[in-house]
């Protein structure tokens, strides 16, 4: 018995487009905490003190030619920002003091200031950033990774989505979609209410036993069928039937918080009977430790144009409280139980907010896509290090750049796979994450 328990386990993480990966890998876990609507990284982690010294002044055309804006008109002036920066950690880090408890991380990640996007409209930039092209029906970097390694848990799904935050994120289910790959490598949804899945619970009158034995019936009758035509969405149901059945068990007892000492709760800012970006990260680190290999965390509003309820003040300030306790204490609770070194964690948006102003009743920014903020950790990036650098007044790099496809090359460098060699062959041609773009970012790696 034991024996046939290891050998499921086995085909259960090799059910993969590879039988090992094509390198050494640093990770073996990946959480994205996806900042949905685009961070303003000059109000974060990125201050311009000349931008307050021309404040409301007209940028020079040398900075503003060839450059595109979703909403801006030729006539924008710069916005200095009214926050609040100090230098903390041996790296010298700049931290707004709106983010006070990313102070405790400065020297555990590295920052990346230079990163750079192709999209500019919220969601062909988030579909960009998560399946590395701007429309619908590409497999999410979640897919990618789950195909080219399969999943280490046998009771969870091997992609997890969480959500917080006053709505969905833009583009929806299209981010976290499988794409041309088989279904079974889709992210599967938990809800931050009631159970985490739909009908996870049986119904009166039906007991375990006999759902087993409907499963089993099912289940010789879908692979009579995948043996006639050999399609493979038979086998993604047959796996869905049964990794739903042993989920009955697993994630009741994966979001039930009880277990976790109070020191932990308090770390997170997590009250445990009420939905938030707190518990989202609390459970982000719960499923790593049970083996499931992409968990992605989408918390909302941080569309900063300017107006009612999107303002660089009271409303980047409710953001940013909502995730700035959580998202340390990832890296902290991580790093105290020994799970950071072999965890992948990605902390950023779509696309940054422009050195000009966009005049909304209040003022805000719009979107901007040559230079913005992102941070990584674990897994083999190298900690306490800032890398690139934006110019004077934060309109594009000056060194160090970072698309988003050498983004997504790093990533799956350090899960152990090559981007140019991850492919899928599709209506008649390979298909990859990073199209024919993609270079390794050897500057962060540890």
């Amino acid at each position: 018995m034991a024996l046939s328990s290891l050998l499921a386990n086995e085909c259960q993480a090799s059910d993969s487009a590879l039988l090992q990966p094509h390198s050494s890998a640093k990770a073996k876990n990946v959480i994205f905490m996806f900042m949905a609507g685009g961070p303003s990284q000059l109000e974060l982690f990125d201050p311009k003190p000349l931008l307050n010294k021309y404040h409301k002044q007209t940028p020079p055309e040398s900075f503003t030619k060839g450059r595109r804006f979703a909403f801006l008109k030729d006539d924008a002036k710069l916005l200095g920002s009214n926050r609040r920066f100090s230098r903390y950690g041996e790296c010298g880090m700049d931290i707004s003091s709106v983010m006070p408890y990313h102070r405790s991380i400065v020297d555990k990640v590295c920052w990346v200031r230079s990163v750079a996007t192709d999209v500019f409209n919220h969601g062909p930039a988030k579909l960009f950033m998560n399946c590395g092209f701007q429309s619908p029906g590409r497999p999410s970097l979640g897919s990618w990774v789950n195909y080219g390694l399969g999943s280490e848990s046998s009771d969870l799904p091997g992609f997890v989505v969480l959500q917080s935050g006053p709505r969905g994120p833009r583009a929806g289910n299209t981010l976290w979609s499988s794409g041309f790959l088989p279904t079974r490598l889709q992210g599967v949804p938990f809800r931050s209410k009631g159970s985490p899945i739909l009908n996870l619970t049986n119904p009166d009158g039906i007991t375990r036993d006999a759902q087993e034995d409907f499963i089993d019936t099912v289940g010789a009758l879908n692979r009579q069928r995948l043996n006639v035509v050999n399609d493979p969405e038979i086998s993604t149901r047959i796996s869905a039937y049964e990794t739903a059945f042993r989920m009955q068990s697993s994630a009741p007892e994966l979001t039930d918080l009880s277990t976790e000492s109070q020191a932990t709760l308090d770390l997170y800012g997590v009250e445990a009977d009420k939905p938030s970006y707190s518990k989202n990260c609390l459970l982000a680190r719960r499923m790593v430790e049970r083996g499931v290999r992409f968990v992605q965390l989408y918390h909302t509003d941080w569309d900063h144009h300017g107006g009612h309820g999107a303002d660089l003040d009271d409303a980047l300030d409710k953001v940013c409280k909502d995730v700035d306790q959580a998202s340390a204490a990832l890296i902290l609770d991580l790093e105290q139980r020994g799970l950071l070194e072999d965890t992948l964690v990605i902390w950023g948006g779509e696309f940054g907010r422009t050195p000009m102003g966009e005049v909304r009743d209040t003022i805000g920014r719009d979107h901007h896509i040559d230079a913005f903020t992102m941070w990584m950790a674990g897994g083999g990036i190298k900690a306490g290090h800032i890398h690139g650098a934006t110019d004077e007044l934060g309109f594009g790099p000056i060194e160090g750049k970072v698309h988003v496809h050498d983004l997504h090359a790093t990533i799956l460098n350090q899960l152990g796979l090559d981007h140019k060699k991850l492919t899928y062959r599709f209506q008649g041609r390979d298909f990859r994450l990073t199209d024919v773009h993609g270079e390794l970012v050897e500057g962060i790696l540890a």
